[in-house]
């Protein structure tokens, strides 16, 4: 199975700013300069994380989704992120998994965030996504979603990478670290964890922390603080090596999740 190209885009969000956030966002892109198959943005990367979601969100065919598949097609890779999405009267934490043709998957986040009061305003998503890129299994969630390994455990349809866009703040960054290894290793599978850095309008510190680990836990990537944009390839091998030596997935337990 051929590599797996990803760029990763740690950034400052400007608070409930939908054009301004697509501006410097659209700006950041545009330095990159090598092919890629996959862009990662993070958790409402047009807005931050906000709870107004009356004021932001937008339909399905709405300026941030053209935006996306603009882009998507400009590098002709695979561009995700999350935003504020409002359907049937409900607003959503919606991750769009935009390709270059204009297609598109998408998840609602499981795990709403109590403390912020995200379950009172938006609508949890009750399904995972696996997606297929190259040949690779992607299962893509949001933030919170992190803390709960029963929603992440790799069963049935095996995964190759499992992808978090977060605003996840620097007060709890020592629970970031010590749970992304964690979901790594139990699934045996690489791992992409992306947080936004900077403050936000509620005076929120976030450190970033954004990491990359291979299959056994291994560190491939890891920035603190600062804005970074940066590109690099994974290897299928190393998950096939890794479950063929410890052959763990085969002993799991059998479970099917119930609502």
């Amino acid at each position: 199975m051929n590599p797996l190209k990803i760029t990763l885009l740690q950034t400052y969000l400007f608070w409930e700013n939908i054009d301004k956030n697509l501006q410097n966002l659209g700006l950041k892109l545009d330095t990159i300069r090598e092919k890629t198959d996959l862009i990662i943005l993070p958790e409402m990367f047009n807005t931050g994380f906000t709870m107004s979601a009356k004021e932001l969100a937008q339909e399905m065919d709405g300026k941030t989704m053209k935006w996306m598949h603009e882009k998507a097609q400009r590098f002709d890779a695979v561009l995700t992120g999350s935003l504020i999405i409002k359907e049937n009267e409900k607003y959503y934490n919606r991750l769009i998994w935009m390709r270059p043709d204009g297609t598109y998957e998408k998840y609602d986040k499981k795990h709403l965030f109590a403390m912020a009061k995200e379950d009172e305003v938006f609508t949890a998503g009750s399904k995972r996504l696996i997606v297929d890129l190259n040949g690779w299994k992607i299962m893509p969630v949001i933030c919170y979603d992190l803390r709960f390994p029963v929603w992440l455990r790799n069963h049935h349809e095996l995964y190759d990478l499992l992808l978090v866009v977060a605003n996840w703040p620097e007060k709890r960054s020592h629970h970031w670290q010590k749970l992304i290894p964690a979901r790594a290793i139990e699934n045996q599978s690489y791992i992409i964890a992306l947080n936004r850095v900077g403050h936000d309008g509620n005076e929120i510190y976030y450190s970033g922390d954004t990491t990359c680990l291979d299959p056994q836990g291994k560190v491939i990537y890891y920035k603190k603080d600062e804005e970074d944009l940066y590109t690099f390839t994974i290897q299928h091998d190393e998950v096939e090596k890794t479950r063929n030596e410890m052959p763990f997935l085969k002993d799991a337990d059998r479970f099917k999740i119930i609502d």
